[in-house]
């Protein structure tokens, strides 16, 4: 039993993309169990219609080591970079978004040109939302330098050359089925569409992904208990000032200081910030 507490407890304590890794290596170890095609995403629509769910869960569903392997890894590492920044439910918005853009754009060209692409084909892997995570922060941010290996390269340089390989892996695999895969490359550049969509809008001050939150949110609540408790007493709130409160002004405050501070760093990158700026960068992640 305390081992079971144990695990729940470690679990709980892993932020929003770790938790998705580890469904990602739950349901791959299920898959060497199990025939999942039903989670499989199908490239013709009439089969799609059978099975919409399909749009999300083949973004779970991994048969090669390999294949999971540097996915997770690529995401680890991004989200150690982007949840140091955004939210948690951003994180979520811009990964299920990213995956249903790839799936989308595979079932579409797929559709729309069986002679290019063939027929009967069926789409696995978190590659797309990956994409759209890492593609996002190449776009918000483009002159923010990482490490690679000896070499500080910026963002976008990074972003830039992974499109030019996913668009060259699409000609690869419609010229040589055996030896590409055009639909995983379509995959990852609808992901990396959305996220940089995602990206200049939310530059603009647009949060795109708040409609998808809420039907979330809505869908999560459906299944939420009801707690209905014994009538009571409101008393008026004096603390309040125009219907909020001081927590509700300095979450508003800070929140603010982050939009300053992540404008500054899409302007001029992560090292032009003050020690102080990046504490409470820090902080604020936390």
């Amino acid at each position: 039993m305390s081992l079971t507490n144990d695990i729940k407890y470690k679990f709980a304590n892993l932020n929003v993309l770790e938790k998705i890794i580890v469904a990602n290596l739950a349901v791959y170890i299920l898959a060497l169990l199990l025939n999942l095609n039903w989670f499989e995403l199908p490239s013709d629509l009439g089969n799609f219609i059978l099975k919409p769910w399909a749009l999300i869960t083949y973004a779970f569903v991994h048969y090669d080591f390999l294949h999971i392997l540097f996915n997770m890894l690529w995401l680890y590492v991004i989200g150690r970079m982007f949840l140091n920044l955004f939210s948690a439910k951003m994180a979520l918005n811009i990964y299920f978004l990213g995956a249903m853009s790839g799936g989308l754009l595979f079932m579409l060209c797929y559709t729309l040109f069986p002679s290019v692409f063939g027929a009967n084909s069926n789409l696995v892997g978190a590659s797309a939302a990956v994409r759209a995570l890492l593609i996002f922060l190449c776009a918000y941010m483009p002159n923010q330098e990482v490490r690679f290996f000896m070499f500080n390269l910026k963002l976008w340089y990074i972003g830039l050359a992974i499109i030019i390989l996913d668009v060259l892996g699409v000609f690869t695999g419609i010229r040589n089925p055996e030896v590409g895969n055009a639909g995983g490359n379509l995959a990852h550049l609808g992901g990396a569409l959305l996220g940089y969509f995602y990206a200049k809008q939310l530059l603009k001050g647009d949060d795109i992904g708040k409609g998808f939150e809420h039907l979330v949110d809505l869908v999560v609540s459906l299944f939420k208990p009801s707690k209905k408790g014994p009538l009571k007493t409101v008393h008026k709130n004096k603390s309040k000032v125009g219907g909020y409160t001081k927590s509700d002004f300095n979450e508003f405050n800070n929140q603010k200081k982050i939009d300053v501070i992540l404008d500054k760093i899409s302007k001029s990158g992560y090292d032009s910030l003050t020690v102080e700026e990046k504490e409470f960068l820090f902080r604020a992640g936390k």
